[in-house]
């Protein structure tokens, strides 16, 4: 590779550093060709820049941008490299462990893991990584944190408001509405045996 080559490497290299806030740095040795195109296939398919580059390289551009600031991944660059750039930190985890089960392999190899700032360092961080909360899980966890006290809020209230609309409700009402209807008195029937009209006595009949 000549000087120029080189050159253009570290800073296509110092683009991809300066764009994503997170990247991974693994080791691909003994994956065969074909196990490394599936690999890009899969990390392309997820939004994930793979990129293979000689260490001395990774490390020139790193030290280009900010020396200090990636300080902690130097001891990382040794042997294969493989570089995964993403916006979601967690993505290159979680295509490394996947990749690793389907086809029982032990690579590719986490080394160091940039993610916002920090750095995890060590295949042994693989599992964290997995399950870190990434920006829209943690904003969406928030706002259902934020939720909750207003739904118990409005749940108290409505309660109250059929506590009150009970209270308010006459309790002659509700007398009215629950009391049985009293039956109406029977009247008496009248006797069946008629007072016979007095018939005059014969012995009062008029002489003839």
């Amino acid at each position: 590779m000549t000087k120029q080559e080189k050159n253009e490497v570290i800073e296509l290299l110092k683009g991809k550093f300066s764009q994503y806030n997170n990247f991974y740095i693994t080791d691909t040795e003994s994956l065969t060709v074909e196990q490394v195109g599936k690999l890009r296939g899969v990390c392309f398919s997820k939004q994930v820049e793979m990129k293979v580059a000689k260490n001395t390289l990774i490390k020139k551009a790193l030290e280009g941008i900010d020396a200090e600031k990636y300080a902690g991944v130097y001891d990382s660059l040794h042997k294969v490299t493989a570089l995964m750039f993403s916006e979601n930190p967690k993505d290159p985890a979680v295509i490394i462990s996947s990749f690793r089960k389907e086809n029982n392999n032990e690579r590719p190899v986490l080394k160091a893991a940039f993610i916002n700032g920090d750095v995890f360092v060590g295949d042994n961080q693989l599992k964290a990584l997995t399950q870190i909360k990434t920006k829209n899980e943690l904003i969406g966890e928030i706002i259902g944190l934020l939720q909750s006290p207003i739904q118990r809020v409005l749940g108290a209230l409505e309660n109250k408001d059929n506590a009150k609309k009970a209270e308010d409700t006459p309790a002659e009402s509700v007398a009215v509405e629950t009391a049985p209807v009293a039956e109406a008195p029977v009247a008496d029937a009248p006797s069946t045996e008629a007072a016979a009209p007095e018939t005059p006595s014969a012995e009062a009949a008029p002489e003839a």
